[in-house]
């Protein structure tokens, strides 16, 4: 998985580790990294932190390498790992729209061409899940770079779902809204005015929390979910209801 070291990866990996599977962890913060695969092993967990910078193709393919020569297979996998500036679209310069674009898009996009294989190879019947945004969906006219990438990630999941279902692997998104991580709760440290009206758009009047992403994420990588695929599932306090 990527993303794993706060916020949702790090409540899934934690969740994961509990149920009993082997984590491996990609981020490109190695001190973060190895602490958090230290705290899961210490509460009876099993994990590895591989440090991985998800723009880059050849450490996604190590990090799924990794998986597979340290526990002999690969049966799931979380794609994460997000982020980036703001801007309109008259706002955002170049620089900031190809780096959005790489840390949103093109990493889930390295993330799949390294993995489906792997499961396949493993002898199929393992699942991945894309973390989009509802921002894909909806729309937001401060993100425009984030936005455009994240639809591209529901758009990528349907692909690479209709591309493996006859190998028995299945691909769906994650389509998070408003969720209590830490680069939510910067935001309300920075700009209390503009977290407000965030929060008064909810339907539900709440943020959602990274548990409540990881068990729904654990349900779409197990057996309960197995005729869900190509899916992009709404996690969003009905915010596009």
């Amino acid at each position: 998985m990527t993303g794993g070291t706060q916020g949702m990866g790090l409540a899934f990996a934690r969740r994961a580790a509990a149920e009993g599977a082997r984590v491996v962890i990609g981020a490109r913060d190695k001190d973060r990294g190895e602490q958090v695969a230290g705290e899961i092993r210490n509460a009876g967990g099993n994990a590895l932190f591989v440090p991985t910078d998800v723009t880059v193709e050849e450490e996604m393919a190590r990090l799924v390498d990794t998986a597979v020569s340290e526990f002999g297979r690969l049966d799931g996998a979380f794609n994460n790992a997000g982020g980036g500036p703001m801007g309109s679209v008259r706002e955002t310069g170049s620089d900031n729209w190809h780096q959005s674009l790489a840390l949103n898009l093109t990493s889930v996009f390295y993330g799949l061409k390294y993995e489906l294989p792997a499961i396949i190879a493993s002898g199929g019947g393992g699942a991945v899940v894309n973390n989009a945004s509802v921002s894909g969906v909806k729309g937001d006219a401060t993100q425009a770079a984030y936005n455009a990438a994240k639809h591209g990630v529901i758009g990528l999941t349907r692909s690479a779902a209709l591309d493996v279902a006859g190998s028995g692997v299945r691909v769906n998104a994650l389509v998070t809204g408003l969720i209590d991580t830490p680069l939510w709760q910067g935001v309300v440290s920075r700009d209390p005015s503009a977290a407000q009206r965030y929060l008064s758009v909810q339907p539900t009047g709440r943020a959602g929390t990274s548990d409540e992403v990881a068990a729904l994420t654990t349900f779409l990588l197990g057996d309960e979910s197995a005729f869900i695929t190509g899916a992009a599932i709404a996690i969003d306090g009905a915010l596009t209801a």
